[in-house]
C-alpha cells in the first residue's frame, strides 16, 4: 500500500460508532425489560447496502443457500452478495481449503476473488476467523460465520464498527496476510513489513466510540501468524484480565484447557492459569458462562471443579460457573418436531471486565489458539457507566444470559428430566431487573 494511501486512511474520522449485533434463535424467551441489540442479519445487510467499492470477508463457514425453512435469511444474504458482484464492487473472500462450498463457487463464477487457506499444511489447524471489511471504513468481527444456522438456530454475538478507517487499516493487514498465502503450502520465514501490525497491546488505537473515550487493537492467532507489532490472541486476553480490578465475565461455547494430538491430551495452562492468578492473587470476581450441548467434553466438569476448589479456603475468592443449555427443548421434542428443527446452541466467544472487552473467534480450548487461525478485538473504556459504552452493553448482555432460565449450575452426572422442562417458568421481571437493582452475578 502506498504511503499517501495510508495517510489518507489513518486520518481521524468523525462519527465513529460501534454496535453490538446478536442472533437470538427463535424460541429464546427473555423478559421485555432485557437488553436487545441490532439483529446480526440486519447488521450484515446494512453493511452490504452501504458498500460502494469493496467487501472483504473471512469466514470459517460458507453455507447460506439451504432448503431448510429457517434458512431464508441466509438465502437473502447470498442473493445480496451475488447482486454486489454485478455492481462493480470488488468482492474478496477467504475460506479454509477444506470448505466444499457451492456458495463460494457461485460467487467466484460471478467475479468474486476467493482465497483458500491450507491451515493443515501451515500448522495442522483450520481457519476459524470471522470478520468483514467494507469500503475500508466499516468492520464486523464476532462469533458468526457465513452459515445459515448462524442466522437461525445459533446464538451469536459480534460488533460492527462504522467509519473507523484507523482500525480497518490494521485489520486489513491481517486480511492481506491471509491473501498472501494463496497457492502457498508453507508460511514464509519472515513476513513483509506491509503485514506488520499497526496497533497492539502496547500501542493501542486512541478513538471515540459512541462519544466515549476508548482504546482498541486487534490480535491474531496462531503465533505463527503474528508478524512484528501484532499481538497474539493469548497476550490480548492476558492484557484484559490483568487490567481487571473488580470482575471478569467470560462467555464461551467450550472451556477445555487441553492441548490434543492424535496420541495424547495434555493440560494447557495458558488461560486456565491466568484465571487462577486473578482469583488468588488479585481477588478478582470471575464468572464463567459455558454452553452445555451434546459435544461438551466431560473433562470440562473436572476443570471447573478444580477451579472451584481454589476458592474453598481462600478469603475474597469468588468464582461461579453456569452452563447455558439451549438443547433441552429439542431433547424433549417429539420425533416429528425434531424432523423440523435443528438444535439451538450458544456460540458466544467474548469476555468483559470492569474496564475492557475481548471479542474473538475462538472458544477457550487449547488447540484453537495454538493451531487455528482466528482474530480477536480488544476495547478499553474508562467510563463504563455510560449507557453508550460498549463495555456496559456487553456486561448487560452477559448478565441477561446469566440470570436467564437457560443458565444452570450443572453437575457431571446431571440427567435431563423432560417432564421438568414444561415446569420451567419464563424469566421473571425480578430476574430481568437485576441490572437496574444493582445486583451482581
Amino acid at each position: 500500500m502506498r504511503m499517501d494511501s495510508q495517510k489518507k486512511i489513518v486520518k481521524i474520522n468523525v462519527g465513529k460508532r460501534i454496535a453490538l449485533v446478536e442472533n437470538i434463535p427463535e424460541g429464546l424467551n427473555y423478559s421485555e425489560s432485557a437488553p436487545f441489540h441490532l439483529p446480526l442479519f440486519q447488521g450484515w445487510m446494512n453493511l452490504l447496502n452501504m458498500a460502494r467499492k469493496s467487501v472483504d470477508i473471512v469466514s470459517s463457514h460458507w453455507d447460506l443457500n439451504h432448503s431448510h425453512p429457517s434458512a431464508c435469511q441466509g438465502q437473502q444474504l447470498f442473493e445480496k452478495l451475488l447482486q454486489l458482484t454485478s455492481q462493480n464492487i470488488e468482492i474478496k473472500l477467504v475460506s479454509d481449503v477444506t470448505a466444499d462450498s457451492k456458495v463460494l463457487e457461485a460467487l467466484r463464477l460471478k467475479g468474486a476473488e476467493v482465497t483458500y487457506m491450507n491451515m493443515t499444511a501451515y500448522n495442522k489447524g483450520r481457519l476459524q476467523s470471522s470478520f468483514w471489511i467494507v469500503d475500508k471504513q466499516h468492520v464486523y468481527i464476532g462469533s458468526a460465520g457465513l452459515d445459515w444456522r448462524s442466522l437461525g438456530q445459533m446464538k451469536e454475538l459480534g460488533v460492527i464498527f462504522y467509519n473507523c478507517s484507523c482500525l480497518v487499516l490494521d485489520l486489513q493487514r491481517i486480511f492481506a496476510l491471509y491473501s498472501s498465502l494463496k497457492f502457498k503450502s508453507r508460511v514464509p520465514q519472515t513476513w513483509s513489513k506491509r503485514l506488520y501490525g499497526v496497533y497492539d497491546n502496547e500501542k493501542k488505537l486512541q478513538l471515540q466510540l459512541n462519544e466515549t473515550k476508548s482504546q482498541a487493537f486487534v490480535s491474531n492467532s496462531p503465533k505463527l501468524f503474528c508478524p512484528k507489532n501484532r499481538s497474539f490472541d493469548i497476550d490480548a486476553i492476558y492484557s484484559v484480565i490483568d487490567d481487571a480490578k473488580q470482575y471478569v465475565y467470560i462467555a464461551v461455547m467450550d472451556y477445555l484447557p487441553i492441548s490434543s494430538t492424535s496420541t495424547k491430551r495434555t493440560y494447557w495452562p495458558d488461560l486456565d492459569g491466568k484465571i487462577r492468578e486473578a482469583l488468588v492473587l488479585r481477588s478478582v470476581k470471575v464468572r464463567l458462562l459455558i454452553s452445555f450441548w451434546k459435544e461438551t467434553d466431560p473433562l470440562t466438569f473436572n476443570f471447573i471443579s478444580s477451579l472451584k476448589a481454589i476458592c474453598t479456603e481462600i478469603a475474597n475468592c469468588s468464582l461461579k460457573v453456569k452452563f447455558f443449555d439451549l438443547e433441552r427443548e429439542n431433547a424433549c421434542a417429539t420425533k416429528e418436531q425434531k424432523n423440523h428443527t435443528f438444535p439451538k446452541l450458544n456460540r458466544n466467544k467474548y469476555m468483559v471486565t470492569d474496564g475492557a472487552a475481548y471479542i474473538g473467534n475462538f472458544d477457550w480450548v487449547g488447540n484453537d489458539f495454538t493451531q487455528n487461525a482466528g482474530t480477536g478485538l480488544v476495547i478499553n473504556q474508562a467510563d463504563v457507566r455510560n449507557n453508550r459504552s460498549i463495555i456496559k452493553q456487553l456486561k448487560d448482555v452477559f448478565e441477561r444470559d446469566w440470570y436467564s432460565p437457560y443458565a444452570k449450575t450443572l453437575q457431571p452426572t446431571k440427567q435431563l428430566n423432560c417432564s421438568s422442562m414444561f415446569k420451567l417458568n419464563l424469566p421473571s421481571h425480578k430476574a430481568a431487573a437485576y441490572n437496574a437493582s444493582g445486583i451482581q452475578p
